[in-house]
Parts: structure tokens; sequence; C-alpha cells
């Protein structure tokens, strides 16, 4: 598991030495949002991650107690990945990443239903996406 050696002990600074790259918080997305678990699910996404990225990646959000991986009942040769505790608390952080990429980016693909849910009840949405993706990790 890859572990990282601090730099300093600014908060902002430990965050971006765990996410400072766009390929660690798209695989959290996808583990949050996308429903992946499989090494695999992750490779297929649109971004199109090279794998010794992937692999360093997870290697890093394991190491950092974001996600844990284990293995899969169905198959017993692949990887299940799973957000943890600590992983699921960056929900917050994505959804605001979604409403501010929304407002901002004439572009985004955002769906415009989680937009208009999330500018009613914001902390209601985050709670039920918490919820779901604890008792996901509990039935594990």
């Amino acid at each position: 598991m890859k572990q990282i050696k601090r730099k300093s002990d600014c908060p902002i600074n430990f965050a971006l030495e765990i996410f400072g790259d766009r390929w660690t918080f798209l695989i959290v997305r996808d583990l949050m949002f996308k429903g992946k678990h499989f090494y695999g699910e992750f490779l297929q996404s649109e971004e199109g991650i090279a794998t010794n990225i992937l692999s360093d990646r997870l290697s890093l959000l394991e190491g950092n107690g974001i996600i844990k991986r284990s293995g899969d009942p169905g198959h017993k040769q692949k990887i299940r990945y799973r957000l943890t505790k600590k992983g699921i608390d960056l929900v917050p952080l994505l959804v605001e990443f979604i409403m501010w990429s929304a407002k901002y980016d004439k572009d985004s693909a955002v769906d415009l239903t989680f937009v208009k849910t999330v500018k009613k009840d914001k902390a209601r949405m985050i709670a039920d996406i918490c919820k779901g993706l604890l008792e996901a990790l509990q039935d594990q």
C-alpha cells in the first residue's frame, strides 16, 4: 500500500497529497456515484485512465484508508473495491464539485435532477447518498 510522506502539516497540503491529481477523485467518483467496484470497470471510464496509474491510485487510496479491497464472493480471483467511512466522508466535497461545475461549465454533463435536488435540500441529499454507501459497506 502506498503511503505519502508529508511535506507539511498544512490541511490543504494534506488533502492535495492524496487528491492532488485528477485520477484520484475520478476513482472516488466512480465508487461513489457510478457503482463501480472492480478494476476493469474503472478502466472503462470515459476519461481513459492507464493501467499503471489506476493501480497506483488504488494503492494510494487504500494506503490512506479511503478505500478498502476485498475478495469478490462471486468470483474468487476478482478484487472488489469499496469506499471506507473515511471515503464516504468525501460525499459533501464531491457534491460541491458537481454543483460548482454545473454553475460554471456550460458543457457539463451534470444531471439536472441532481442539481435541482441539491438546491432544494443539500443536507438531505448528502445524507441519503452517505446512507446508501454506508449500507453497502455494512452488507459486505
